[in-house]
């Protein structure tokens, strides 16, 4: 099996229960990772025939652009997409992380960590 990776997605989003969260937003950053039979397009150098990591980018980008209130129910809903629209994958895991949340503490993000196999 193989690996794509998606690092580092920045995205700016509306996630939180917070009333103000909803309006000034936070950044967030994503990573995904998905394992997929590439054997095929290893050999035929085309396109059709692998994962599209650009595809990729634009479900987490559609989807983070969805509020919710927990970052668990973002992160379902962007590898439950992965999953359903991409039936090569056999397996989509992420990293979703709200950079400089609202809590009183000096912490660099917190995120949540996804995981879901066909």
């Amino acid at each position: 099996m193989m690996f794509i990776h998606v690092n580092n997605i920045r995205l700016y989003a509306f996630h939180g229960c917070l009333p103000e969260e909803a309006k000034i937003g936070s950044e967030y950053r994503v990573d995904v990772r998905v394992k997929a039979d590439l054997s095929k397009s290893s050999e035929s150098d085309e396109l059709s025939d692998t994962v599209d990591y650009v595809d990729l980018t634009a479900i987490v980008k559609q989807e983070m652009a969805v509020r919710s209130k927990l970052l668990e129910h973002v992160a379902n809903r962007i590898a439950q997409r992965v999953i359903a629209e991409h039936p090569r994958v056999e397996h989509c895991w992420l990293r979703v992380a709200k950079i400089t949340p609202p809590i009183e503490a000096d912490v660099q993000d917190v995120a949540v960590e996804w995981e879901i196999s066909r």
